[in-house]
């Protein structure tokens, strides 16, 4: 195992939000990174158990958590969460001290991502944009994919920390660029579940061997992660194994948003969204992104 302490020797770090994903990520910077862990979560209890597996402390607020830290992770819902958690009156903006970098790893705006690094300017910090990909096994297994925007230098500092929880970490561009990639993302993964779905689907109407055409088609030019990793889940019906609908509602209302600012066409992620939404209108709003293909395989569907 690569010891990252090699290169930047055991750094203060606070973590800002033990969901699904950052839970996982906190654990591999104390773990596998060697650093001194400090935690902080909505709901106490969460943190309190948190260190009770892995040690370090937690904090009772974000303001408190980043006291005296190197560096400041932040993995929360959406924009209204990072706000709060970052430049509301208990943020941990408030102490975060001159040079330390903040670096945050939820999915949000690229408006959101520009006004924190003037923020982090303001108080002589770094601030980067660093949302992931890659889902609850990435972040348990430290395969993450970290998409980052913000100032060069600060990237190539905290660069060693985020590898503790990640097998890709790329430097996109300026502020916001790592939210924007994100948006890429996002959108290709619509498209990709979205003829997966129909794939299946007709493989089925057409009473072939879902597992013997997947075996096939899988080795040529229609393979993808999607393929690879879901379409057994997908033909059984089976739909707890990754990212959530609500949250991919989030995300490409995100893309939306931000294709409606700078003249981007989307029909087709506009398109899938929408059905996205009926399959939350019939309670499907925590099954992972795969259920796209229960509007094609119900009965009279």
């Amino acid at each position: 195992m690569t010891d990252f302490r090699e290169w930047i020797g055991m750094a203060k770090i606070a973590f800002l939000g033990l969901g699904v994903m950052g839970y996982p990520m906190a654990a591999h910077l104390k773990a596998r990174g060697g650093h001194d862990l400090t935690v902080y979560n909505r709901t106490t209890a969460k943190a309190e158990a948190w260190v009770g597996e892995y040690g370090g402390r937690f904090a009772t607020t974000p303001r408190e958590a980043a006291q005296g830290q190197d560096f400041v992770f932040a993995c929360v819902g959406n924009d209204a969460d990072l706000e709060s958690v970052t430049l509301g009156p208990d943020g941990c903006f408030q102490s975060l001290r001159e040079g330390a970098i903040f670096i945050d790893n939820t999915t949000a705006s690229a408006e959101t991502a520009r006004r924190l690094y003037a923020a982090g300017k303001d108080r002589g910090a770094g601030v980067l944009d660093a949302p992931v990909s890659g889902g609850q096994a990435g972040a348990e297994n430290g395969q993450l994919t970290v998409m980052v925007g913000g100032d060069a230098d600060t990237y190539a500092q905290a660069k060693p920390v985020i590898d503790c929880f990640a097998r890709m970490v790329g430097h996109m561009g300026p502020a916001g660029a790592g939210q924007l990639t994100k948006m890429v993302n996002q959108i290709c993964i619509a498209g990709l579940v979205q003829g997966l779905s129909e794939a299946i689907a007709f493989a089925q109407k057409a009473n072939l061997d879902v597992e013997n055409v997947i075996g096939v088609i899988s080795k040529g030019a229609a393979q993808s992660w999607q393929m690879e990793n879901r379409w057994k889940t997908m033909n059984d019906g089976k739909f707890d194994y990754g990212f959530a609908v609500d949250w991919m509602r989030k995300d490409l209302a995100i893309c939306l948003a931000e294709a409606n600012r700078n003249g981007a066409l989307l029909p087709v992620t506009a398109l899938i969204d929408q059905f996205y939404a009926e399959i939350q209108r019939s309670g499907g709003n925590r099954f992972d992104t795969s259920s796209l293909i229960t509007r094609l395989t119900r009965e009279n569907g």
